[in-house]
């Protein structure tokens, strides 16, 4: 009887462990499923400035850009579950099509498929590699680029929009930028078409310029942020051009700014979203050149390397932004 009593005892604790657990397992899946999670990682890299004919200067690195591009691109295809790269402008020093031809070849390589948007050095005032023929070059050469215009949308995953603007002004010879009439009102179509997404915006010329200079910045900010501040949903921008780091949150809008792989401090970006219920993450993390000895020189030619590194929550952070009701 004593022996009956213990074996009924032992089965029900028995069932009744499993029975926890199964709850345990249930309530983990449920709020698994309830969180919604989703992630994307893209890599953002700006201002390689390739060039196979000119020497370097006390700013850039050109002579050694085919070796700097070829480092970051063995980095990201060693970085693990990346949806995209995408390039912030200023692919090549000079808008020669050798050059552009040059920059697609070491460009190949990279096994994630690849965006870009036009710098200011993509172009050339009267010259022969005009925004059509540039386009077509990449398109040759990239299958996964379909665009025919300088400015275009995709998405990566369902949840985000990628918004590529073209900055570039192309009407006389200057380093500022404008995003003009026709492409603002291109934009807003966008975004009202998006205010469910998480929209990533790339550009060259930076809308919020992370240092002030007077001929590099965008000459109708105030113009495409009134258009951009209208959408409340979890917005970033990406922006190349400035050679700086920096980084800067405001409501529901993040600014990174990348710095040039071709200059100190030598490096691009590796972002990581976590898309959730009631936030996005942004984890963002700045990637070094690993040729050492080519850093240590560029950064000698930099008087105050703080002011291209910037601070340490510039470089990497971890962001959040609160999605709206």
């Amino acid at each position: 009887m004593k022996a009956r009593r213990r074996k009924n005892i032992f089965k029900l604790m028995r069932d009744l462990t499993i029975a926890i657990f199964a709850i345990i397992g249930l309530s983990v899946c449920l709020n698994g499923f309830a969180r919604n999670v989703d992630e994307l990682k893209f890599i953002h890299i700006s201002d390689v400035h390739y060039s196979q004919e000119l020497d370097n200067t006390p700013y850039k690195l050109r002579k050694n850009s085919p070796e700097l591009f070829d480092d970051a691109i063995e980095q990201i295809n060693e970085t693990s579950g990346v949806s995209f790269v995408m390039f912030g402008g200023d692919l090549v020093d000079r808008a020669k099509e050798s050059e552009l031809l040059g920059f697609l070849e070491h460009a190949k390589n990279i096994k994630a498929p690849w965006y870009y948007t036009f710098g200011n050095h993509d172009s050339m005032l009267g010259g022969y590699l005009t925004p059509e023929r540039y386009i077509a070059n990449v398109k040759k050469a990239n299958p996964h680029f379909k665009s025919g215009k300088t400015y275009y949308s995709f998405s990566p995953k369902s949840g985000y929009k990628v918004i590529v603007l073209d900055s570039i002004i192309r009407d006389r010879l200057t380093s500022n930028g404008e995003i003009p009439k026709e492409e603002l009102e291109w934009l807003d179509k966008e975004l009202s078409a998006s205010q469910k997404q998480v929209v990533l915006i790339f550009l060259h010329v930076p809308i919020q310029e992370p240092i002030a200079a007077e001929h590099h910045k965008m000459l109708n900010a105030q113009e495409v942020m009134n258009v951009i501040g209208k959408y409340k949903n979890p917005i970033a921008i990406f922006q190349g051009h400035y050679h700086v780091s920096r980084i800067k949150q405001m409501n529901n809008i993040l600014f990174v700014s990348t710095p040039a792989l071709v200059s100190y401090p030598n490096a691009f970006r590796e972002i990581k979203i976590t898309n959730e219920d009631d936030k996005v993450i942004f984890d963002i993390k700045t990637k070094n050149t690993r040729l050492a000895n080519l850093r240590s020189q560029a950064k000698l030619f930099i008087v105050t390397p703080e002011l291209p590194e910037g601070e340490e929550t510039d470089r990497n952070g971890v962001y959040t932004i609160i999605k709206k009701k």
